[in-house]
């Protein structure tokens, strides 16, 4: 149980996290200096490497999802039309890219395959000199067809 409340807790805490990051970089994605735009390349980098960093720091889907949930969460809500009338999100090139990007850095974080793989249960090499336990592979002592020269001689 405490385990499953500490995994609720850690997805809600990658959420709101997920949803600065998404306000941030909504806000950000707008900058430009002269036709490159700055913000957007930096709030892409941003969210991608928060969720690149939950991923492998917690090896949970759930909580990537959770943060890419946030994030996709706050750039929805906030690129409307507020209630002043102001826009955030323009409609046009940057913007969409922008709220696709998103979207395209959750999918990749969250669909990326595991590589770790499990344990064989190979026993562990023995110590030189022990006798290899039963069912293990003889330990190799010596390379065929190379003349082994004794100690002391050589050049």
């Amino acid at each position: 149980m405490n385990t499953w409340l500490s995994r609720i807790l850690s997805w809600v805490a990658a959420a709101l996290v997920g949803g600065v990051y998404g306000v941030a970089g909504t806000i950000a994605h707008s900058l430009t200096w002269g036709a490159v735009p700055v913000g957007l390349i930096i709030a892409a980098i941003a969210c991608g490497a928060l969720l690149v960093a939950i991923r492998a720091l917690t090896h949970d889907r759930g909580a990537t999802l959770a943060a890419g949930l946030g994030m996709l969460g706050m750039v929805t809500l906030i690129s409307g039309v507020g209630p002043g009338g102001s826009v955030v999100v323009a409609d046009g090139v940057w913007g969409r890219i922008w709220i696709y990007l998103v979207a395209g850095l959750v999918l990749l974080a969250v669909a990326w395959p595991r590589f770790s793989r499990p344990a064989t249960g190979r026993p562990a090499p023995a110590a030189a000199g022990a006798p290899a336990p039963s069912g293990a592979p003889d330990v190799i002592t010596a390379v065929p067809g190379v003349r082994e020269e004794p100690a002391g001689h050589g050049s």
